[in-house]
């Protein structure tokens, strides 16, 4: 009896832990889900009711933010079906439909980051033609470019897929053909990815010359008025300098007087703190570029690595569980974008604090 009881517990526990962990691994992507979907739905109705957001560089992150909540709407709850079951159960039609939204807007969201890298670079490196240009039209047709463009990269995987015997649990795509691998990852990622880098790092090289350039400005500019007003205020150094110029007694009366002279005082800390202020914009401005890039590589770099390994490499093998786990690593993206796009910008801020305190605005 002792030994019927030990080995039906035996049995039971791997049973009991499964279900535990299904339970666990649904809720958790479940709230990922929740809060990608909530957090780029108050981007896009932060953006549509707050007129001080309508700017076509908005634009941009609001179709970003459609994007995402589309993978949030779409993509996410399927896979969660799918990963919690362990086999496809909504038939072949459904698969080829959810696998084409999948692709066609994950890659959709990554090249959205490319053209608005693409349109930062552009409006820095060319701020006074490039505003002439910078349109609501402008705007709408890099959107369009953006879904075109993703539209024709995840398309031929799909057909590709159809040229193979596909079992009816199971909704994936396997291109082994060399040609596929690349053409689909490249597309989606590696050229996206070389450019937002490169797009990225004349950004802020860019950004700091132009700090630097307007730092010396302010600099010569305080110094001139410097001179004017020393050369012609009652108490200026050089008006003291020429009365007893030939009196070395006053050399450092002269000294003394420029560092107690309370105008001096004040422009020299007016500089300071203006270049102060200047190198922490500086850093706000590499730590802003540095989550963009550092998350967006962290995200989907894995990803992609394994699709090119598994697709080309027939000894490798990765388990479902590594799979699932990087494909949503992936899907974190869709979370963290609108976040770090919206949350550096004080109107962003704003326009959230108004929405949440539910204050109908135009």
């Amino acid at each position: 009896m002792d030994i019927l009881n030990r080995t039906e517990y035996n049995c039971t526990e791997p049973l009991t832990k499964g279900i535990t962990g299904k339970i666990l691994i649904s809720l958790t992507l479940s709230v990922l889900t929740l809060m990608t979907t909530a957090i780029n739905s108050l981007v896009i109705a932060a953006i549509i009711v707050t007129r001080k957001l309508h700017h076509p560089a908005n634009y941009l992150i609001c179709s970003l933010a459609l994007t995402d909540f589309l993978v949030a709407v779409l993509v996410m709850p399927f896979s969660i079906m799918y990963i919690v079951k362990e086999t496809w159960v909504m038939g072949q039609a459904v698969c080829d439909i959810w696998l084409s939204v999948d692709i066609t807007c994950c890659t959709c969201s990554i090249l959205h980051l490319a053209a608005i890298a693409l349109d930062r670079y552009r409006a820095i490196t060319d701020a006074v033609e490039y505003a002439r240009k910078r349109t609501t039209r402008h705007a709408a047709f890099m959107i369009a470019m953006v879904w075109i463009i993703s539209i024709f990269i995840s398309m031929p995987p799909l057909f590709w897929r159809h040229q193979r015997h596909n079992r009816d649990d199971e909704c994936i795509i396997k291109h082994d053909h060399i040609v596929f691998t690349i053409y689909s990852t490249f597309g989606a990622f590696y050229i996206p990815l070389a450019l937002i880098l490169i797009l990225y790092y004349k950004i802020y090289k860019a950004a700091k010359s132009l700090y630097h350039k307007r730092n010396m400005s302010r600099c010569e500019k305080e110094q001139n008025g410097q001179v004017l007003l020393e050369a012609c205020g009652k108490s200026s150094t050089m008006c003291i300098a020429e009365k007893s110029f030939s009196d070395h007694s006053t050399d450092f009366d002269r000294i003394h007087i420029t560092i107690r002279n309370p105008r001096v005082e004040m422009r020299q800390e007016k500089v300071t703190r203006k270049q102060r202020i200047s190198s922490n914009r500086e850093r706000k401005a590499a730590t802003t570029l540095g989550l963009i890039l550092g998350a967006f590589v962290i995200c989907w770099l894995p990803f992609f690595v394994k699709e090119v390994i598994v697709n080309i490499c027939d000894a490798c093998y990765i388990s479902d569980d590594m799979s699932n786990f990087l494909t949503w690593l992936g899907y974190l993206n869709s979370l963290i974008n609108p976040l770090i796009y919206t949350i550096f910008n004080e109107d962003f801020k704003k326009a959230f604090q108004k929405l949440m305190r539910c204050r109908h605005y135009l």
